[in-house]
């Protein structure tokens, strides 16, 4: 077996979703929550946006999560510090109704299963831009467990994000392997195709395809989850 790690992505990926739809379920259901507090929503959206693109942008030493909290008291003062933990209450209570928003696939879950039995090693290589809690909820919408994974990229150990093909050299490092010794699972052209940079294998899972680049995605292997499956075979 020439391969021992297969990466996998997300959403989209793992957990089937429209992402502008969960994007406005999950800032509509934050801004609700914390309006009370003196957070104005179209102030708090656009604050959010910003984190996210810092993050993405992120080339220093410190964690995703520092950056963010950093452009958040930039913005809204050190108030956010003291007011941190309700963004933690509501990723425990009001972010779960979000999963009423994402599809479901039991592929998804079957494949974890089978690539196990297989013997391979499994790893979650979702952008990290969202807080463990956050991810570790959204693989239990997907049907998972979080223990199934042997890596699970959050903002809170990551210092790089997609598309910077050093995010994917940061787990490599983690779980010791070579880039040639992984393949990557995405649905995103430019986010997770690019992985194939730093000498991994690559499959683009179509169900919900992103390409907002609009490229050429033709040269690499493709499909759903069984055409997945039988591509792996192959190595």
């Amino acid at each position: 077996m020439s391969k021992k790690v297969i990466l996998f992505d997300l959403d989209g990926t793992l957990l089937p979703m429209d992402q502008k739809i969960f994007v406005k379920s999950y800032f509509g259901k934050l801004t609700k929550k914390l309006a009370p507090l003196g957070y104005e929503p179209q102030k708090l959206i656009e604050a959010l946006w910003v984190g996210i693109k810092t993050v993405i942008k992120n080339t220093s030493d410190r964690f995703n999560d520092e950056v963010f909290w950093d452009v958040f008291v930039k913005i809204f003062g050190e108030k956010v510090r003291e007011d941190e933990k309700y963004f933690e209450e509501f990723y425990k209570n009001e972010f779960q109704a979000v999963k009423e928003d994402c599809g479901f696939n039991p592929k998804a879950a079957k494949s974890i299963k089978e690539l196990k039995e297989m013997g391979y090693r499994v790893a979650l290589a979702t952008n990290p831009i969202f807080p463990k809690i956050a991810t570790e909820s959204r693989i239990r919408w997907a049907g998972m467990e979080p223990e199934e994974f042997e890596w699970i990229t959050t903002y809170e150990n990551c210092k790089r994000s997609k598309p910077n093909p050093q995010y994917y050299l940061e787990i490599i490092e983690k779980i010791n392997v070579k880039p040639e010794e992984c393949i990557m699972v995405g649905n995103d052209v430019t986010e997770d195709m690019v992985a194939q940079t730093i000498g991994m294998d690559v499959f683009l899972l179509t169900d919900c395809l992103l390409n907002k680049e609009e490229k050429d995605y033709s040269q690499y292997p493709q499909g759903g989850f069984d055409e997945m499956m039988e591509y792996i075979k192959t190595f």
